[in-house]
């Protein structure tokens, strides 16, 4: 029995890991489709916002009672999947709780450990359910949510939930045979642990047969949970779990508020202040470049992992002047938007072989004009959001296509530019006459 137990083992971890190799080579492709861009300046900083901000997260102190809850989820569920090492182990050798001999009077203080983690990710959970399904925090009802995004927080929170009792019922039921001495649960004496022995009252009055069924479905259905966690990432806002690490390093780490500018546009502009700079005599004309951004193609890797890294929290949006003033601008739909085309695109891929033009872009066919012009690059959804995602980047390449590829304006900005060009400031005064503003 204890053969094909860990033959079924094997079956499934091999299974589980090829598929989650498989979407996860799928969506590094989807970034990849992204231009090249280099992030590999400041090492040392790099490595600090990793520290802080996948690690810390630092961001989400701003609102400390929501952050101890998150820290608890986060922290708890990657912490006490270390126990899941020893699962593992113990399906792949056919063993029972492998690291309870070598670690001694350890292995009771580790176990306490996370299943005080165990508790905490249960409690918060239960409030995150809560919080968005009966208080109904409002940057978690907009209609962006509104479908499969919203069903997809429900079911990981539920998930979580149901993980952590399966793993104390386990423990409850193991130390409740270890007293009664039975079969090999006799041969591992741990003592009980702090939490799951308030189960022990529900099996006085269970068979010893019917307790070990019990903590062998627990420890499968346990496993199988994780497995299915595992490659339920890929498919859901969670994925953020994974790659907020990445996404941390590859930060970028300039002033905040200062733009990217194109290199082109300010050579020409320093020619119009500057004419003696200028090249003269014959040169070539220099081979167009498209500028900004009119599809994922043109945005950059980093812009694509940013919407993978996406945990659709809102809390840029709920930051947002245009936003909150009514605007369609709303900087959470700009980063789903993007990887619903990255999707999209690859579907076309799969399909084709090769991407075939669809007539799609992610200009219009998914972020409109008026959502581009509605921004301030106030860098408000910037500064929230808690795993280093810039939306504004997005938005900005964006405006740039609209404005130098096509010559979409509004006619007051146009006129802004008009004036920037031939008077050097955005007011239709000659630069000679600027400074009569002083007269008198």
């Amino acid at each position: 029995m204890h053969l094909v137990a860990q033959i079924a083992f094997i079956v499934l971890t091999i299974v589980a890991i090829l598929l989650f190799a498989r979407k996860a080579k799928e969506i590094r492709a989807n970034i990849l489709l992204g231009r090249d861009e280099d992030f590999s300046d400041q090492p040392a900083e790099r490595w600090k916002n990793v520290l802080l901000l996948a690690l810390g997260q630092k961001k989400m102190f701003r609102k400390p009672i929501v952050a101890i809850l998150h820290l608890a989820v986060y922290a708890g569920f990657i912490i006490i999947n270390i126990e899941v090492l020893e699962i593992a182990l113990d399906g792949l050798l056919g063993s029972h709780r492998l690291f309870a001999r070598p670690l001694g009077s350890f292995y009771p203080a580790f176990i306490n450990m996370f299943e005080l983690l165990a508790v905490l990710v249960l409690t918060a959970c239960a409030i995150f359910l809560i919080r968005r399904n009966i208080v109904k925090v409002p940057r978690l009802q907009w209609k962006e949510l509104n479908g499969w995004p919203k069903e997809d927080a429900n079911i990981i929170l539920i998930t979580e939930i149901i993980l952590m009792l399966l793993f104390l019922t386990m423990n409850a039921a193991d130390t409740t045979l270890q007293q009664r001495d039975f079969a090999e649960y006799g041969q591992h004496i741990t003592g009980n642990f702090f939490f799951s022995s308030f189960l022990h009252p529900l099996f006085t009055n269970t068979s010893s047969e019917t307790l070990m069924t019990i903590e062998r479905t627990c420890w499968w259905l346990h496993i199988i949970g994780i497995f299915a966690f595992l490659n339920y990432l890929p498919y859901s806002k969670h994925l953020h779990i994974l790659l907020a690490f990445p996404n941390a390093y590859y930060a970028r780490i300039k002033p905040q508020g200062k733009m990217r500018n194109m290199p082109e546009i300010q050579q020409e502009v320093l020619y119009a202040m500057q004419p003696e700079t200028a090249p003269v005599g014959d040169t070539a004309e220099p081979e167009h470049k498209k500028f900004g951004a009119k599809d994922i193609f043109d945005l950059s890797w980093r812009n694509l992992q940013d919407a993978y890294t996406c945990t659709e929290c809102g809390r840029c949006a709920a930051a947002c002047p245009a936003t909150i003033t009514g605007k369609k601008l709303n900087p959470r739909k700009i980063m789903m938007d993007t990887r619903d085309r990255m999707e999209d695109v690859r579907a076309n891929i799969k399909k084709n072989g090769t991407f075939t033009d669809d007539g799609k872009t992610l200009l219009r066919d998914y972020i409109t004009e008026e959502e581009l012009r509605a921004c301030t690059t106030c860098q408000a959804c910037v500064q929230e959001c808690p795993v280093a995602i810039s939306p504004l980047d997005i938005i900005v390449q964006m405006r740039r296509y609209l404005i130098m590829e096509e010559s979409s304006a509004p006619a007051e900005w146009n006129s802004m530019f008009s004036n920037t060009e031939n008077n050097f400031a955005p007011w239709k005064l000659s630069p000679d006459e600027r400074d009569k503003w002083a007269e008198g």
